[in-house]
């Protein structure tokens, strides 16, 4: 593993970077010497709070920008705020999600556009928008994808087509804007419950079809995110599953 000056000079955008494993990855890659160009829609207090945190331990290494991503029209926004606080775009964090119920029988257009629009839509256009930046830099795309994108949760059928539709597209990216972007994926498993909770036998049950028995943390799918960013130069088209053994022991 490279020092913690290894993305000394890099831009990092992350979508949804306020709290949760998106404050998490941009902690990470700060801490590696990145400047982040922190995206929020509804977090504005948690993305002054981070912001501030990034900029005392380096001055002017954070800057937050609030934006609905769902207005694919305003995506390239994002990226020249980028360019303007920093100079250039070296990693795009595809993170920003929504993830609720859609049970058969009460899927509705409206919660349909937004889990497609958020999970799949967002990622694609934002990619396609920040791919001139990415090409000068050869930079990375990095998606947040979900393990069950191979493996459907019940009651959530149109997250996890969503997701699928986010891993077939970070690998479809991949060959699209290869050699001078890598682009990968992150398929987290049981790393934070839900902001609304849920029930706590379910909960005890995801953690035993773990294989390590425990839930993970968002610095786990922190370090990976370093990994991909400064570790592997020769990876792209890969979605690494960061579960615990989740999706082995099904």
């Amino acid at each position: 593993m490279q020092g913690h000056d290894s993305l000394a000079g890099k831009t990092v955008l992350i979508t949804g970077g306020a709290k949760r494993v998106g404050a998490a990855i941009a902690r990470e890659l700060h801490e590696a010497g990145a400047n982040i160009a922190l995206h929020f829609r509804n977090s504005a207090s948690e993305a002054a709070q981070l912001s501030t945190e990034l900029n005392e331990k380096r001055a002017k290494s954070a800057a937050t920008i609030r934006a609905d991503l769902l207005d694919v029209s305003r995506l390239g926004a994002l990226v020249e705020f980028a360019l303007r606080h920093f100079g250039s775009l070296d990693v795009l964090v595809n993170n920003a999600s929504t993830f609720y119920e859609t049970k058969l029988g009460e899927i509705t257009s409206e919660k349909f556009d937004d889990l497609i629009g958020t999970n799949l839509k967002v990622p694609t256009f934002l990619s396609q928008a920040a791919a001139p930046a990415l090409r000068q830099s050869r930079g990375l795309i990095l998606n947040i994808v979900d393990i069950h994108a191979q493996r459907p949760l019940r009651n959530y059928p149109v997250y996890v087509a969503a997701k699928a539709g986010l891993h077939m597209m970070t690998r479809a990216l991949a060959k699209e804007l290869g050699p001078e972007i890598r682009v990968n994926g992150i398929a987290p498993g049981p790393i934070l419950w839900p902001e609304t909770g849920g029930d706590d036998t379910k909960k005890a049950a995801i953690i035993e079809a773990t294989l390590l028995k425990r839930l993970g943390d968002p610095a786990d799918i922190a370090r990976t995110a370093r990994f991909f960013a400064v570790d592997a130069p020769f990876i792209t088209g890969q979605i690494l599953a960061v579960d615990g053994g989740r999706s082995v022991a099904w």
